[in-house]
């Protein structure tokens, strides 16, 4: 099996991607989506957080902005996260590694945000960077409910920038352009996966 990673910084049409590479019959990893599972009422790193940052649950569940306020900024803190969370993930990847081996599959997406900023690229065999012109970017983002100029800032300083990520990447879709060039471009990278010639990327 062919692993595609899907990224791009925040407000880029990355979710909408994601949902075409669906819609073409290729299973998708959503990192995000995985998360969430976790945090919510009953999930698996809901006990463990509050361990480690008492006070980030709220009626059994992860209160999601707590937890962002207690490690913003700090290191120590955002290692500490990672390690309760990073286990947890591990062990529903291989959960849909093993569905998707079952089902035949011949390329898997994964949807991770923050792939070049946590290495994962060197796990996959190609990435595909999602990207729109900065000032479709900011007027998405900013059209969110709670989303403040400033807070965007913050989120943008994390992320790897958006010209980074297309240089390393083995394909670019810009939904700048609309959607139907964006499922276009997506039909093309499954052209190309499932090319003869289609080599893996190196590692970096």
């Amino acid at each position: 099996m062919i692993h595609l990673g899907l990224t791009g910084s925040i407000g880029m049409g990355k979710s909408t991607t994601a949902q075409m590479f669906r819609e073409a019959g290729v299973p998708v990893y959503d990192a995000d989506a995985a998360v969430a599972d976790l945090y919510v009422k009953g999930g698996a790193a809901v006990e463990p957080l509050e361990a480690a940052f008492p006070g980030v649950t709220r009626n059994g569940a992860v209160d999601r902005e707590a937890l962002r306020l207690r490690v913003l900024g700090d290191d120590a803190a955002m290692t500490r996260l990672n390690s309760v969370v990073h286990p947890l993930l591990g062990r529903d990847r291989a959960e849909f590694l093993r569905q998707a081996e079952a089902s035949g599959a011949d390329i898997l997406v994964f949807d991770i945000p923050l792939l070049f900023e946590t290495g994962g690229e060197r796990n996959m065999d190609a990435v595909a960077v999602v990207t729109a012109p900065a000032d479709v970017q900011r007027a998405r983002v900013l059209a969110r409910e709670g989303m403040t100029p400033e807070r965007l800032d913050a989120i943008l300083s994390r992320q790897t920038p958006d010209a980074e990520k297309r240089a390393r990447a083995d394909f670019v879709i810009d939904t700048g352009k609309g959607l139907e060039p964006a499922r276009a471009e997506v039909t093309r990278i499954l052209a190309a996966l499932r090319h003869p010639a289609w080599t893996s990327r190196p590692i970096e």
